[in-house]
C-alpha cells in the first residue's frame, strides 16, 4: 500500500480530507498531521510515498516544510495546496514542490494527482531514481541566460515575447515554467505546451518573482569535474533537437508536445550534473573509454539512465504524458507502443539527427548509420525515410 501524509494546521480541513478519501482506505495508508512540526515527527517515525500539505500555516509554512522533506526524505513526492490569491507565496514553493493544487481542491482532482504520482513511482522507479530526483529543487541554467532574464524582467517595458524567447533558450527554465503553468493551481482547461503561451498565462509579475524573489532559477556554477562548456553543450543539443523535431512531419495536433519533449529530452543529464556530479563525470568517462553511448554507461553504472530520471521528474511536475513517455524512451523507442511518427519516435529521430549534425555540421545525408540505430529505425519502419528526415534537419537550421 502507498503511504500518504496529509498536513494542515486546521483539524477540520484534515477531517474533510479524511472523509473525502475514505473510499481509498483499502488502497492507501493515510496519515494526518496537524502542522509542519507534527508532519516532520511523522516522517521521522516512518516513510511516506507522498506528502500533501497546505501552504499557509503558522510557524512552519508549506514551502519550509517541503524544503525539510526534500533534504531529509527525498524519496517522498511533494504536493502543495495554495489559494489562487497567494501566487507570490506559492512561487516560494516552486523549488521544493513537485505539484501545485488550488484550494479548495475537490476529491477528483486530489485523487487523480496522487494516483498519477504513485503510478510514476511504480513505472519509472528503478532503485535510486526516487532518491536522485527527490533531491532536485532547482536545475542549473546558463549564466548568460540567467543574467539576460533577470535584466529583462526588471525592465517594466519589456515585452512578454522577449521573456519567452529567453526562457526558450534554457532547458531548466523551460521545464520550471511549464511545471508551474500546467499545475492544477491555475486551473487551465488544457495543457500548455508552448513557452510563448506559458509565459503569457503566468504573466510578467510571476516570471519576475520566479527569477528574482524565489530560488526557482539559478545560474550554473562550474565545479572541478563539470565545466561551463558541458552545460552549454547540453543546451545547444536540446535546442537543436527541438528545432529538428519541429521540422519533422508529425501530426499537427501533437507538434507542440513533440517540440517540448525534444527540448527537455536530456533534462535527466542536468539532474545528474546538479545532484550527482561525480557520477555524471564517471559515466561520461566510462562511455569514452568503452566507445559506447552515455546512456549505456549510465545503465551499467547507475542501473538507470538520464532518460528515465528526466521523465520521472517531469512526470512529477505534471508535464503531458506524451512528453514524459517520449523522454523516458528516447533511447529505446521500440519499447514504447508505436503508431507511426508519434511523439516518442519523433524525439528519438530528432535526438539522433541533432547528434549527427553536431558531428557533421555540413550534413550527414548518405553517411552510414550506426548499426544499433539502423536496426531500431528498421524496427520502427523509418529506415527508408531517414535521408528525408536528414534533409529536413538540415533545412531547419537555415
Amino acid at each position: 500500500m502507498k503511504r500518504i501524509l496529509f498536513v494542515d494546521d486546521e483539524s477540520m480541513v484534515l477531517d474533510g480530507i479524511r472523509r473525502m478519501l475514505y473510499t481509498q482506505r483499502n488502497r492507501w495508508e493515510m496519515q494526518f498531521a496537524l502542522g509542519g512540526e507534527a508532519a516532520l515527527q511523522a516522517c521521522e517515525a516512518s516513510s511516506f510515498d507522498v506528502i500533501v500539505t497546505d501552504m499557509r500555516m503558522p510557524g512552519m509554512d508549506g514551502a519550509t516544510l517541503l524544503g525539510h522533506i526534500r533534504d531529509r526524505y527525498p524519496n517522498t513526492a511533494r504536493i502543495i495546496l495554495s489559494g489562487h490569491s497567494e501566487i507570490a507565496m506559492a512561487t516560494r514553493a516552486v523549488p521544493v514542490a513537485h505539484r501545485f493544487l488550488a484550494k479548495p481542491c475537490d476529491a477528483t482532482q486530489l485523487l487523480a494527482t496522487i494516483e498519477r504520482v504513485c503510478t510514476l513511482q511504480d513505472l519509472l522507479c528503478a532503485p535510486g531514481i526516487r532518491t536522485i530526483v527527490g533531491k532536485v529543487g532547482e536545475l542549473p541554467s546558463l549564466s548568460a541566460t540567467y543574467m539576460s532574464l533577470t535584466r529583462t524582467v526588471s525592465d517594466p517595458e519589456a515585452p512578454v515575447e522577449r521573456v519567452a524567447h529567453i526562457i526558450e533558450q534554457d532547458v531548466a527554465m523551460s521545464a520550471k515554467v511549464l511545471q508551474l503553468v500546467n499545475s492544477a493551481f491555475f486551473g487551465l482547461a488544457q495543457k500548455v505546451n508552448t513557452l510563448q503561451s506559458a509565459v503569457g498565462y503566468l504573466g510578467m509579475d510571476t516570471i519576475k518573482n520566479l527569477a528574482l524573489a524565489s530560488e526557482a532559477f539559478r545560474a550554473f556554477i562550474p565545479n572541478k569535474c563539470i565545466s561551463q562548456s558541458v552545460c552549454e553543450s547540453l543546451q545547444r543539443h536540446a535546442q537543436s533537437a527541438a528545432q529538428i523535431a519541429g521540422a519533422l512531419p508529425v501530426d499537427k495536433k501533437t507538434r507542440d508536445v513533440v517540440v517540448v519533449a525534444a527540448l527537455l529530452h536530456d533534462i535527466g543529464s542536468l539532474i545528474l550534473a546538479s545532484v550527482m556530479p561525480g557520477e555524471f563525470c564517471s559515466t561520461r568517462s566510462s562511455a569514452a573509454e568503452k566507445g559506447c553511448a552515455v546512456f549505456q554507461a549510465e545503465e551499467e553504472l547507475l542501473g538507470t539512465s538520464h532518460a528515465e530520471i528526466g521523465a520521472y521528474l517531469l512526470g512529477l511536475w505534471g508535464l503531458p504524458n506524451l512528453a514524459v513517455e517520449a523522454i523516458a524512451n528516447h533511447h529505446h523507442p521500440d519499447r514504447a507502443p508505436n503508431s507511426g511518427l508519434d511523439c516518442t519516435t519523433a524525439v528519438y529521430i530528432a535526438d539522433l539527427l541533432a547528434h549527427e549534425l553536431e558531428a557533421h555540421p555540413q550534413g550527414s545525408v548518405g553517411l552510414p548509420i550506426k548499426e544499433p540505430d539502423r536496426a531500431c529505425l528498421e524496427t520502427l519502419g523509418f529506415l527508408s525515410r531517414f535521408d528525408e528526415f536528414r534533409e529536413l534537419a538540415m533545412e531547419s537550421r537555415n
